[in-house]
């Protein structure tokens, strides 16, 4: 069995470019009963669309129904999960027991453990196999030692987070927002309190200075246990980021593709080539999470506010003419005639060129790319595929 690579998308555009730079499968949150609600415009149409798009391209489509269910969450649940399975969706990502026996008792849909039920051990792990549930996603707290004893011990196939946004609290469950803003962090509503500037006080002492003190965790990244990974035979490979943008998406899932492929055709890399491309998408510091065991201050970002928005990403190829050689971009952010630019591709194919002069959509010739979202026009002789990520050098 070849390890799946699974993405996250916040929406419909985001889930078809996380498909097309290489993702196995997406999972997407709809409307209801998921912890993406508030953020999520994945009506029932928008699923189907979806579904159809992947499935046509060899595809899945995996829809979460992951929040913790109070009296009021529980309308519609039937016909939703009736109508998920006419969707033809791949699977269900569940965390509460009411959902997995309501889609066992009306549907034949597969059923997916949620990393919310923090399963941390094989015997746990088999008692949800024996439930009817294929696939377990393991609590993120687990260490690479743990995955690979409840791998050989459990009949579940296993799903792993390998990159993403890391929750302060045990797999998630957080009560942080309700309180502070009376949004509920596992009914779809959290509002990254963790992430929040504080003062930080030891009695009566302020021992932090101008609101610097956070108690948020860095970011996954686990390049340097893929190999592993791929070697305990893990099913599936996860990454974290419904909320992140198209460029992000692209970025990340091409380059651990690149990585899984290598590894299938025995070439593997050096790990540091992987990272630095994963680098041009992030904007908060990295760490390995739990794989290396009980996390350190250096796995946290305490008072090392980390937030710098990256300006690398430039635009979107909207198409390639051949007859006249020209590219044609969607701009989203500033560049101008001399830059070095860096184009990557769906099928990982990167190339770097000079942009000597740039048109607008009129042909005339202009001095800088300014305005988002404007149409510009280069002239280049290599033929581009259509949805490559355009970037700009900067060293």
């Amino acid at each position: 069995m070849k390890t799946e690579l699974l993405a996250p998308a916040g929406n419909l555009v985001k889930a078809k470019f996380a498909l097309i730079y290489g993702a196995d499968a997406v999972y997407i949150g709809g409307k209801q009963f998921s912890l993406r609600a508030r953020a999520s415009n994945f009506d029932l149409s928008m699923i189907k669309e979806l579904v159809d798009f992947a499935h046509g391209i060899n595809k899945k489509v995996y829809v979460t129904m992951n929040i913790v269910f109070h009296d009021e969450d529980n309308k519609g649940l039937d016909k939703y999960l009736l109508e998920l399975e006419k969707i033809n969706v791949d699977a269900i990502i569940c965390s509460n027991m009411l959902v997995i026996e309501k889609a066992k008792e009306l549907t034949n849909l597969e059923i997916h453990l949620s990393t919310q039920f923090s399963v941390a051990n094989s015997l746990l792990a088999n008692f949800f196999y024996d439930q009817g549930i294929k696939r377990v996603v393991l609590a993120r707290e687990t260490s690479l030692v743990e995955i690979n004893t409840i791998n050989k011990n459990t009949k579940a196939d296993l799903e792993v987070f390998i990159h993403g946004g890391m929750c302060v609290s045990y797999s998630g469950r957080c009560t942080l927002s309700n309180y502070m803003v009376l949004r509920d962090a596992n009914r779809g509503g959290c509002a990254h309190s963790c992430r929040w500037l504080y003062n930080l006080y030891e009695k009566a002492n302020l021992i932090s200075e101008d609101f610097d003190f956070q108690m948020s965790s860095k970011d996954l990244e686990a390049t340097n246990y893929i190999k592993d990974l791929l070697e305990f035979n893990i099913a599936s490979l996860k990454v974290e980021g419904r909320m992140k943008s198209i460029h992000y998406i692209a970025t990340v899932i091409n380059t651990y593709r690149r990585m899984i492929d290598d590894y299938y055709n025995g070439y593997l890399r050096e790990v540091s080539l992987y990272q630095e491309e994963l680098k041009k998408a992030e904007n908060r510091l990295t760490s390995f999470g739990f794989f290396g065991g009980d996390t350190t201050t250096m796995q946290q970002l305490y008072n090392s506010r980390s937030e710098s928005p990256t300006k690398e990403f430039i635009g979107i190829v909207k198409d390639y003419h051949n007859e006249t050689k020209t590219l044609i971009i969607q701009q989203r952010n500033y560049f101008q005639p001399g830059d070095k630019i860096e184009i990557l591709m769906p099928n990982k194919t990167i190339i770097q060129f000079i942009a000597k002069e740039l048109f607008d959509e009129e042909n005339n010739k202009i001095d800088a790319a300014r305005h988002p979202l404007q149409i510009i026009k280069i002239k280049l002789p290599i033929s581009i595929e259509k949805n490559s990520m355009v970037r700009k050098v900067l060293n």
